[in-house]
Order: structure tokens, then C-alpha cells, then sequence
């Protein structure tokens, strides 16, 4: 199994129009052979000690797959093409950090 987070840097003011869109993608991701876990999240301000600043024009998708067979797949599927060609204008920034599980009892 593999956790993703992805954080998608999104145009000032654009935030709910990307949402919109991101949010008519899910079930289509969330059917894909290999996913567990795929939603998105937005930053919330809650004064805890050592929080970083919240990031208004930051999406970020917390995404589980059964491996990275099932990412790579993910990643050429037919409808995330379309939908990156959707929300292009949105977009200023994507990065991807992939991460194992570490630490966890068996």
C-alpha cells in the first residue's frame, strides 16, 4: 500500500470553481481498481501550537492505493485527462509526495 498527498496550488479567487470540479472527479477515482482513499482537503486555522499559516489557494488530495501499479494507472486514466485539461486555468502548481507506511504494527 502507498499514501499520496498531493497539493494543488490554485489562482487567487479560484478555489470554489476548482472545488466544484475536483468534487465531480472523486467517484470517478474512487472506482479505479487500487484505490482505497482519495479526497480533498482544504486548510483550517485552529491556533494549535506549531501549525503552519493556512494557505487559502491550497487544495490538498489525500489519496491511499493498493501500490504504485494502481497510482501509475490512475495517473493515465482517460477521465483525470480530461479533467487536468478542465481545470488548467485554475491550476498554478501540482506536487505529488509519495509515502510508504513506516512504523505501524503488522
Amino acid at each position: 500500500m502507498i499514501h499520496v498527498i498531493a497539493t494543488l496550488q490554485v489562482r487567487p479567487g479560484t478555489r470554489t470553481a476548482f472545488l466544484d470540479e475536483f468534487s465531480r472527479l472523486v467517484p470517478q477515482v474512487r472506482a479505479e481498481e487500487g484505490c482505497i482513499e482519495y479526497g480533498g482537503a482544504v486548510d483550517c486555522a485552529t491556533g494549535l501550537a506549531g501549525e503552519a499559516p493556512a494557505r487559502p489557494d491550497v487544495v490538498t488530495v489525500v489519496e491511499k492505493w493498493d501500490d504504485l501499479s494502481a497510482l501509475e494507472l490512475h495517473l493515465v486514466a482517460p477521465h483525470m485527462a480530461a479533467w487536468r485539461t478542465r481545470v488548467r486555468e485554475y491550476l498554478v502548481g501540482v506536487t505529488l509526495q509519495v509515502l510508504a507506511p513506516a512504523g505501524q504494527p503488522d
